[in-house]
């Protein structure tokens, strides 16, 4: 067969078939008469074998090993091929996700997709400070989609740059809220902890949905800095993760003065009061914990508040004792 009905039959160019012969790779058998090439079947075996290995990524070198040499192994070449195209998937999924960014800021002109481009490296720098520059200068480009200084701050370890990703999110504009809560969801819960202390920051209903949401979160920092958050915004959902964290001596004093804003509500105050009651009660509460107890009672209005530290006025521990008399003479020169 002809080099032009090879090449009409493979796909692979006369052309190639001319250079792979100048390698060696694929030498025709014969040739006519007349002097053309003539490939053999057993020739357009191998076409078809180096253009296999071809496709995998292998070079024209790395193929000749692989079709004539014996003692040639083929999985270290493979593991090494697995390397350079996995590092060369991130690098186009990275490029992707940078001009999903870019075309999300709604860039009206080059300057927009250069000045976007600019800070969304600067915010990959490997420098903190970088990072914490770009991130302040944020909220004041429109070409920084609020998308990519949630995943910033997401993926951000240093605090004080989480600082200044999280004040650019509160001050940048767009719907923050929706970016961090993906964050809520990670099966890591420290970037769970990084979203739930933006979303913190950020007013609005859907910030205070997504608080409500990390209340049931297992870790107790995360559904605590939930549940501090909530009790400033008057929700009284928040009342048992603060009571669980005056228990557990965690922001006790924070959980505290939560539930003392809550409980001034009249429509909360017996509420907050049951729930502080109804631990005291347990078996497990040993004198340092009705000691945080006692002391959250202290700004509890209400009947049931009042009973609690009359009882407590009397407790075997002197120190919860002597609280408890001390917040009853207190309450009643109020």
């Amino acid at each position: 067969m002809r080099i032009g009905e090879v090449a009409r039959r493979s796909g692979v160019s006369a052309r190639m078939l001319r250079h792979y012969e100048s390698l060696g790779l694929v030498r025709p058998s014969g040739r006519t008469g007349g002097g053309y090439r003539e490939y053999s079947d057993e020739d357009i075996r191998r076409i078809f074998h180096v253009e296999s290995l071809r496709s995998l990524g292998l070079s024209l070198r790395d193929v000749g090993r692989a079709l004539d040499d014996p003692s040639f192994e083929p999985s270290a070449l493979v593991g090494d091929l697995v390397r350079r195209t996995a590092e060369r998937v991130a690098a186009e999924t990275e490029l992707l996700t940078l001009l999903r960014r870019i075309a999300a800021s709604g860039p009206t002109g080059w300057d927009d997709v250069l000045r976007g481009v600019a800070l969304l490296r600067a915010l990959g720098s490997g420098s903190a400070g970088t990072r914490q520059s770009a991130a302040l200068s944020s909220a004041d480009e429109a070409s920084v989609p609020v998308e990519a200084l949630a995943q910033a701050l997401l993926d951000e370890a240093d605090p004080h740059v989480a600082g200044a990703l999280r004040w650019a999110l509160a001050h940048g504009g767009g719907d923050a809220a929706a970016a961090l809560a993906r964050g809520l969801g990670s099966p890591d819960a420290q970037v769970r902890g990084r979203a739930v202390r933006a979303v913190v920051e950020i007013p609005g209903a859907e910030a205070t949905a997504l608080l409500r949401a990390a209340l049931a979160d297992p870790d107790r920092t995360v559904r605590g800095r939930a549940a501090l958050a909530l009790g400033a915004r008057g929700a009284a959902e928040a009342v048992p993760v603060l009571v669980e964290l005056v228990v557990e001596g965690v922001l006790d004093v924070d959980a505290a003065d939560a539930l003392s804003a809550l409980a001034a509500d009249p429509a909360l105050a017996e509420r907050v009061a049951a729930a502080l009651v109804g631990r005291l009660a347990e078996d497990t509460a040993g004198p340092s914990v009705r000691r945080r107890l006692t002391q959250a009672l202290a700004d509890v209005p209400g009947p049931t508040a009042s009973r609690a530290l009359a009882r407590l006025s009397g407790d075997g521990d002197r120190a919860v004792a002597l609280t408890a008399a001390y917040v009853l003479r207190l309450r009643k020169t109020r």
